[in-house]
């Protein structure tokens, strides 16, 4: 049985694919590509970036867990676990969750607690506010994150998606003045939230901010960005494939020779290296529950990266297929 590779979620779901399946869909074939040069499986270090309000470095590539971790069924949990057991051992750090994505927060902690590796990642989650929503709904939920996490310490948290950052950012600072959290953020996957998200990030002290960018959704790079690097906060990128819109575009085209020149050797790759060489990109956080895609991300942060001026080739690129 095959399946049309744009087909949407919700159409996935009435076909009875599981959540982890559908992300596969496009991804799954990114091996088949036409590559001149195979995979270039690289060694060595992952480059890191430093988070500017401590200098605190990390690799610039790390894990996502919307949708992959949200409600895995049982046979579906054992990949989970050997992407999880794997990535430190690659070299990589960042994880993050939600509330919002379903079981995730207590599958990842699970399994982290299986492994007993908790120590070797940098945890990331979010918490929000909708309605009705007070200090005190705000502190129960956290506390559910720490719960779920199995830790006694997160190292971000982040106001999802302009969640009340009027309520939340006083009550971040508390948590991060009291140790229970190591750094402070805010989140935002929408451009109707940019304005909102700018005026958040002036008035409040943010260590970072999360933002939606892809080599075909480039929003971000006209203000969010470049006002993240004036105020010294970091940037994590989510949704770095456009959730998967951009694989599913590209994945039947053979990659560029020129690839070779920032040592890109697959399209999940390329499309990374695109983000990461950003100067301003602390870490892009893609959706991994495989450990051969887990493989293939992380070589995005190693070797070479393209300047200013290759990256707008790439761009240019992706766009005239």
């Amino acid at each position: 049985m095959s399946y049309d590779q744009s087909i949407s979620r919700r159409d996935a779901l009435k076909r009875g694919l599981s959540a982890s399946a559908f992300l596969t869909l496009a991804r799954g074939r990114a091996f088949a590509l036409p590559s001149p040069w195979g995979h270039g499986e690289q060694t060595g270090a992952l480059i890191e970036r430093p988070i500017p309000s401590s200098g605190e470095r990390l690799p610039i590539v790390g894990v996502g867990t919307a949708v992959i971790y949200q409600n895995p069924k049982p046979e579906e949990l054992p990949p989970l676990r050997e992407t999880l057991k794997a990535f430190p051992a690659l070299g990589g750090r960042i994880i993050d969750t939600a509330p919002s994505y379903g079981r995730a927060e207590s599958v990842v902690g699970a399994l982290l607690s299986e492994l007993k590796n908790r120590d070797k990642y940098f945890i990331a989650t979010k918490v929000s506010v909708r309605g009705g929503g007070d200090r005190a709904a705000a502190m129960a939920q956290m506390e559910n994150s720490f719960k779920a996490l199995q830790t006694d310490k997160i190292d971000l948290m982040q106001i999802w998606n302009v969640s009340n950052p009027e309520l939340l950012g006083p009550v971040l600072d508390e948590m991060k003045k009291s140790g229970r959290i190591r750094y402070t953020g805010i989140t935002s996957s929408f451009k109707g939230q940019y304005a909102d998200l700018e005026a958040a990030m002036k008035k409040h002290k943010y260590d970072v901010v999360q933002i939606d960018l892809a080599i075909d959704n480039r929003s971000a790079e006209e203000r969010v960005i470049p006002l993240a690097k004036d105020l010294g906060m970091g940037v994590l990128v989510n949704s770095p494939f456009g959730r998967n819109r951009v694989l599913s575009k590209v994945m039947s085209k053979p990659l560029p020779d020129w690839a070779k020149e920032f040592d890109a050797a697959t399209w999940p790759q390329f499309c990374l290296k695109w983000i990461v060489s950003h100067p301003a990109v602390t870490a892009a956080i893609p959706g991994i529950g495989r450990v051969d895609y887990l493989t293939d991300d992380l070589a995005a942060a190693r070797g070479r990266l393209p300047d200013e001026k290759t990256r707008a080739r790439m761009a240019a690129y992706v766009e005239s297929l």
